[in-house]
């Protein structure tokens, strides 16, 4: 008999954490960055975190794209203008894509009171393995990322996806499942 697992809800997006964690990586690289490589690098740390802490850190939805995993609402916000009207979080301390494809800090010394300490360490360790490379070899290696499936759209990537081909078992993922859905309400109460 097959065990159909119902799929999770979307999660709240923390667009605060999302935040930090770009101006982290930015800072960390002290110089303007390809957009393109920085949500890859996001991307890399929100799936170790998934793996590590058993919760991403921006709880955004995962899409496969023709130039690799992203965060979906992240790369949204890194790609659009921002609103004068109604400045987003991010675009108060992330640039909008200047020449080159690049983004930039705004301000020198972005708050970080979002992240925990082992968030901010999942981001180093990040930057230290792949913030050397170029924008194209980081594409790349999201390639050679199990989950990734070649498209010319978007194809989602369920939590649970990754969680199975990194080898967690059913139990584990549904634990895992189960405990963000919870928090979830919390928040949809809290809200």
């Amino acid at each position: 008999m097959t065990v159909v697992y119902p799929t999770m809800r979307p999660l709240s997006y923390k667009e605060e954490c999302a935040t930090q964690a770009a101006a982290r990586l930015l800072w960390r690289r002290g110089e303007p960055m390809s957009y393109m490589k920085l949500i890859k690098l996001m991307y890399f740390a929100d799936r170790a975190a998934l793996l590590t802490l058993g919760r991403p850190i921006t709880y955004d939805q995962w899409v496969s794209m023709p130039h690799g995993p992203v965060l979906s609402r992240t790369y949204d916000l890194a790609v659009s203008e921002p609103d004068p009207q109604e400045p987003s979080y991010w675009h108060r301390y992330i640039s909008g894509v200047l020449e080159g494809y690049e983004v930039e800090l705004l301000q020198p010394d972005p708050p970080n009171d979002q992240l925990s300490k082992a968030q901010e360490e999942i981001l180093d360790e990040v930057f230290e393995k792949w913030g050397h490379l170029s924008r194209w070899e980081v594409r790349d290696a999201s390639h050679l990322l199990p989950e990734y499936t070649k498209t010319i759209s978007s194809i989602r990537i369920s939590y649970r996806d990754v969680l199975l081909l990194e080898g967690r078992s059913e139990d584990e993922v549904l634990e895992i499942e189960q405990d963000l859905e919870a928090e979830e309400h919390l928040i949809q109460v809290a809200g």
